[in-house]
């Protein structure tokens, strides 16, 4: 019986009958291959948007003429088909082109690997938002975690320390950002997306919508997410929004409380109505008494613009008459 036992330990596997070392070896090399996009999935919880922007409709013309010039990357899912790792884009805009194949570079790896191969090569963007970074750091930095790569980090706001094999810098270094620097960002990922999105406003630069800094962001990423909504909400109203000292003596207010306790909705009002030191008085007018002067979505820019020439010409005759 022993002996019968031995001979089946060295039996071959299926795989050693049916396979040869060369295929096998062939298996586990990165191919090119065509794919339908409805058989890649988007990457879980992917952080870079796909826009439908100025980019965007340059790309799909770009795909309409010249088709899909660099491969995605896609990785294969155990239970059939394919997960984008990077490529989104391309994805969405062969899709809108009438595409029915684009060019995928196929590659093995694990959840980890994925999402450090994903936050690298969509780093490589022309623009990327505050919220994508934010997300994209996290992720990265949870993943290096997991392999092994503790970073134990202390709480300091400023300049976060950071000990063990390898560090902040590491992740941020795809994206040309400090270990300073990428701390904030992921700062960013406790902040309520209304808040959020006022940051991400400040790099689309619309000079119609609500825009808060980097650094006062960072600041109320501290305060409870009930205080953030009530703040949100008094910033929507005020049409402001609080400068780097207002939101640090916010954080301080929020953190001096006990027991759960949040800050008073009073207490926000009263530090965003505070003068900032560098505050300019602003003067307002009603957009319906000049809607009739401006072509629909002229933006507010130009608008100003036109206004400010328009006063301009007018002191000018004015002048000229008093003469």
């Amino acid at each position: 019986m022993a002996k019968n036992n031995a001979l089946n330990f060295n039996l071959p596997s299926v795989d050693d009958l049916f396979s040869t070392e060369e295929s096998r070896a062939e298996a586990k090399l990165e191919r090119i291959v065509n794919l339908n996009p409805s058989e890649i999935s988007n990457f879980p919880n992917h952080p870079f948007k796909v826009r439908m922007d100025s980019e965007m409709l340059e790309l799909i013309d770009s795909v309409k003429q010249h088709g899909i010039l660099l491969p995605a990357l896609v990785r294969p899912k155990p239970e059939g088909g394919y997960e984008m790792v990077s490529g989104h884009r391309r994805k969405k805009a062969a899709e809108l082109a009438g595409f029915t194949e684009i060019p995928c570079i196929v590659r093995n790896l694990d959840n980890d690997e994925a999402i450090i191969v994903m936050v690298d090569s969509n780093l490589q963007r022309e623009r990327v938002l505050p919220s994508e970074k934010a997300f994209a750091y996290k992720m990265k930095l949870d993943a290096m975690k997991r392999q092994g790569q503790r970073t134990d980090l202390t709480s300091d706001p400023v300049g976060w320390k950071l000990s063990g094999k390898e560090s902040a810098s590491i992740v941020g270094k795809e994206g040309g950002d400090s270990q300073t620097q990428v701390r904030r960002y992921i700062r960013l990922t406790h902040l309520i997306p209304e808040i959020l999105e006022l940051v991400d406003n400040s790099v689309l630069k619309d000079p119609e919508m609500l825009q808060i800094a980097m650094r006062p962001a960072v600041e109320l990423s501290y305060l409870r997410k009930e205080e953030q909504a009530d703040l949100f909400a008094i910033m929507d109203e005020l049409d402001c929004t609080p400068s780097h000292a207002q939101a640090i003596k916010m954080r301080q207010m929020s953190e001096a409380k006990t027991g759960g306790e949040r800050l008073a909705k009073d207490a926000l009002v009263s530090i965003m109505k505070e003068e900032k030191p560098n505050q300019k008085e602003q003067f307002k007018i009603p957009k319906e008494r000049i809607n009739k002067y401006f072509a629909p979505g002229t933006p507010a820019q130009k608008i100003e613009d036109t206004i400010i020439k328009a006063l301009e010409l007018y002191r000018k005759r004015q002048r000229s008459l008093e003469r």
